[in-house]
């Protein structure tokens, strides 16, 4: 629940309430007041002015999900599948890019200039089986690379997972998360 609500907007918003009631308050003498406004809500403030700095929004679904995948998703899905989807839908703190460790482990991300950027997702069937898709921007590695990692990509994801890779264009890479039920 927290994970879709923007931590750092309600520090700023909180935080600057109660800053400019402490303002006020010193303007009407009121000292009790005024000084729960300052000791408050000027940190409040500035904590949430930080975590809004090391906001990583979440990844918007490219297109809606209908009724029967997500009937399929609770059915079919795999655990790592219902993890991953979790975590790049919510709010990230202190990270450049969703599932960035993850491209680091899998060798998909020998820079941070070169990490490809997790850019949309959206959830389909695949011959009867759940299938999470991931949309990557991927413009300086090359298609070639992605495909020598795609047995990698399959063990690292886990048990009953098969990873297709497509290429709709030549910046782009989408790698399709396939629950299987061997």
């Amino acid at each position: 629940m927290l994970g879709k609500i923007s931590l750092g907007k309600w520090g700023m918003i909180v935080g600057g309430t109660l800053a400019i009631v402490g303002f006020i308050a010193y303007g009407a003498g009121n000292a009790t007041l005024n000084l729960a406004g300052f000791f408050y809500g000027i940190p409040v403030f500035l904590g949430g002015l930080a975590l809004k700095a090391a906001e990583l929004k979440p990844t918007p679904y490219t297109k809606e999900t209908s009724p029967e995948v997500a009937k399929l998703r609770e059915e079919k899905g795999t655990p790592t599948q219902h993890q991953i989807l979790r975590d790049v839908t919510r709010y990230r703190y202190g990270e450049q890019v969703h599932l960035q460790e993850s491209l680091e482990r899998l060798g998909l991300s020998p820079t941070d200039e070169e990490r490809p950027v997790l850019s949309g997702l959206r959830e389909e069937e695949i011959d009867g089986a759940y299938a999470l898709i991931l949309e990557f921007e991927s413009s300086l590695i090359p298609w070639e690379r992605w495909l020598e990692q795609k047995d990698k990509i399959e063990r690292f994801f886990g048990p009953n997972i098969s990873a297709k890779l497509h290429q709709p264009q030549s910046d782009w890479v989408e790698v399709a998360l396939v629950a299987t039920t061997e």
